[in-house]
């Protein structure tokens, strides 16, 4: 991407230039996926979970008809408060040509980072197949995936979303070449629950094995995103036989409502919905893995900024 279509705050950039470890965030939890005032103090967890270890966090977005690495000020409290257009990988031609706000989805944000030469990003969960119980067809799945696929990027997150066919998820995941590693677990996480019965096919019990194992692929020429899934912080996870019950209830009314959510809608809807289905344990929930997933990323990128200096030959090609 062209300089002239990117914006640096300038807290970021000075981290850039200075060499000090970046996090790259989305910003569509902040405009869509969760409601007012929970959207603000999930900003203000992802970024004090970065800072904590010593990285800097970096919301992506699109503004007045830039790619935005670093949202803030009057912009920020827009997407907090009005929203903004949801904006996939596909939509930020778009967004930036026609100078709209766009609140960047795990493929836009990656798009963003990936252009920006940012290393790790921390998300809450990814997308992926979705449930056939929707009615939608069954080749309905996130975009995350595949981009997922071709960005070169430490992608921290606890699993996929519940509302999700798990299993489906985990196998387009192996098919599209994306390496999953668990954090101090041996299971793919279910975002909201610690367990799915889902095994990792690889673990790492530190930071720095991960920032070794994604530097190691990245020099073999692997195209795609190193995944690294954590559950949700011991105390926070709600149990799995009350998430699926809030789930089967949100596909329910999705599939029967008066008004179907249909495409980027549908998510949001669903998560909605199993947050009253669960009395509000799953938005509590949802904040502390948000802060977990960012805490992390930054130990990953502290790690990385150390392994590079040691090991100039894993940095990325400029």
């Amino acid at each position: 991407m062209s300089n002239a279509m990117m914006a640096w705050n300038p807290e970021v950039a000075s981290a850039r230039d200075a060499g000090t470890p970046i996090v790259a965030l989305e910003s569509s939890v902040l405009a869509q996926g969760l409601p007012a005032p929970a959207n603000r103090e999930a900003y203000r967890l992802m970024c004090a979970g970065v800072r904590s270890v010593g990285a800097v966090p970096a919301v992506t977005a699109t503004v007045g008809g830039k790619a935005v690495v670093g949202l803030d000020g009057e912009a920020l409290e827009r997407f907090l408060s009005v929203g903004a257009m949801k904006a996939s990988a596909r939509d930020l031609g778009y967004a930036i040509a026609s100078g709209r706000d766009g609140s960047t989805t795990v493929a836009g944000a990656l798009a963003i980072a990936t252009m920006a030469g940012l290393d790790v990003f921390a998300t809450g969960g990814i997308g992926g197949v979705h449930r056939a119980a929707l009615g939608e067809p069954s080749f309905d799945e996130s975009a995350d995936l595949l981009e997922l696929s071709r960005s070169s990027v430490v992608v921290v997150c606890a699993g996929a979303k519940s509302i999700l066919d798990l299993a489906a998820t985990l196998e387009r995941l192996d098919s599209y070449g994306v390496a999953v590693i668990g954090y101090r677990t041996e299971e793919f996480p279910g975002f909201f629950t610690a367990s799915t019965g889902l095994p990792v096919s690889a673990t790492a019990n530190s930071a720095t094995e991960i920032a070794r194992a994604f530097l190691a692929g990245r020099q073999l020429g692997r195209p795609s995103a190193v995944l690294v899934v954590q559950p949700p912080p011991t105390g926070a996870a709600l149990d799995p036989r009350l998430v699926e019950r809030a789930v089967r209830v949100a596909l329910a009314a999705a599939a029967t409502g008066p008004n179907r959510p249909r495409g980027a809608a549908v998510t949001p809807f669903l998560l909605a919905a199993v947050e009253r289905a669960t009395g509000g344990q799953s938005l509590a929930t949802n904040l502390a893995l948000l802060e977990s997933n960012a805490r992390l990323a930054g130990e990953i990128a502290v790690a990385l900024a150390a392994e590079n200096t040691r090991r100039p030959l894993g940095s990325r090609p400029r």
